[in-house]
């Protein structure tokens, strides 16, 4: 189990991801040789990581238009070599394992439909160990996991870490300049500014100044995790509801405030709000719904799953217990087989099909 200081640097790496030990450790009143050496200990059993990725919301070249949620039906036997087949495809955010009328649970990035309509007939569409599946698309993000906090610091704790920012309009834009930037961060959001001039061939005054504009614009989301088992909430529970739409947003809004909420997407099709909660304990989900179901009464609950294993996790690959194995970073889809399959299958819808000839006319014998 992890300690309350363990905790206590979890939160404030959650707010404050790439601030200097010595920040930190005033903060939390230690030694910053102390939060280093708790930090790797951390780090190398794989209860706790960071990660950094350009923002759902972020534009640019090469960035991501599009959130699908894909349910996984798998054949009985096949469902762990379907999820080691795709754990890997880099534009796979989420990957869970989970309990109800779908065996797994995707959440990919694209950037457009047909992108997705391509990795849907032809990438899951031809694994052997697919049953079945169903798509649905974000239509908003109203608060997503890089949000959620541990909650462990007080207020003016908080204020040291991130003191206000000065009131900008921020643009989520990840200029093409930056493409390679973001990659080296994203093996190491810690790196120091040095290491990553060093890399990118960049000055370290161009690196430290490209950063703080893509933090002032909210281009990255940087998401320091703990492994569930560890964190004090260790269930993961994911609800399909319905709501009147004409009440979505303001009822989204009110459900993202929520404690417990981790992810909350309005969705096409019949169950057009997904939520997915952090709870203490399998005993607290019936409570949990029904507190929701009491606040919002016009929210119907369609459907629930609960999560039995995390595979994978803002692009991190887990063991069940919610250990982080290795990153996968985030990228566009390129599935060549894919592509050879489309476009053998559009040479079919453009080519019209063979013209029967005419039967012999013959007369017609009558009694």
């Amino acid at each position: 189990m992890l300690d309350e200081l363990d905790l206590l640097l979890v939160t404030a790496l959650q707010i404050a991801p790439r601030a200097d030990w010595r920040t930190i450790g005033d903060v939390l009143d230690i030694d910053a040789s102390t939060v280093a050496r708790r930090w790797s200990r951390l780090t190398q059993a794989g209860h706790a990581w960071i990660g950094v990725h350009p923002s759902v919301a972020a534009s640019g070249p090469h960035t991501w238009t599009l959130v699908a949620f894909i349910e996984v039906d798998c054949v009985p036997g096949r469902l762990h070599e379907v999820a080691g087949q795709i754990a890997d495809d880099p534009h796979v955010f989420n990957l869970e394992h989970v309990s109800g009328s779908r065996d797994l649970v995707i959440t990919a990035v694209f950037t457009d439909h047909a992108q997705l309509a391509r990795y849907v007939g032809f990438r899951l569409g031809a694994l052997d160990g697919v049953a079945a599946s169903r798509t649905q698309v974000a239509t908003t993000l109203h608060t997503e996991g890089s949000r959620w906090r541990l909650d462990r610091l007080t207020e003016e704790q908080r204020r040291k870490l991130a003191p206000p920012a000065p009131h900008r309009q921020p643009t989520h834009t990840v200029p093409e300049r930056d493409l390679e930037l973001v990659r080296v961060l994203g093996e190491d959001p810690r790196r120091p500014v040095a290491h990553i001039a060093e890399r990118t061939g960049l000055s370290p005054t161009t690196v430290r100044r490209r950063l703080d504009r893509l933090d002032a614009d909210r281009a990255l989301s940087y998401r320091c995790e703990v492994a569930r088992s560890l964190s004090g909430w260790p269930v993961s529970v994911s609800y399909w509801a319905a709501v009147p739409q004409s009440r979505a947003p303001q009822l989204a809004k009110s459900i993202s405030q929520i404690r417990e909420i981790r992810l909350c997407a309005s969705l096409t099709g019949p169950h057009n709000l997904l939520l997915a909660a952090w709870l203490r304990s399998v005993d607290d989900i019936g409570a949990f719904e029904t507190r929701l179901t009491d606040r919002h009464p016009e929210l119907t609950v369609a459907d629930r799953a609960l999560t039995l294993w995390p595979m994978k996790l803002a692009g991190h690959l887990l063991d069940p217990q919610g250990r982080h194995l290795r990153a996968v970073p985030l990228a566009s889809w390129e599935g060549t087989h894919s592509d050879t399959a489309e476009a053998a299958l559009l040479d079919r819808l453009r080519t019209p099909p063979a013209r029967q000839a005419p039967r012999p006319w013959a007369p017609v014998r009558t009694g």
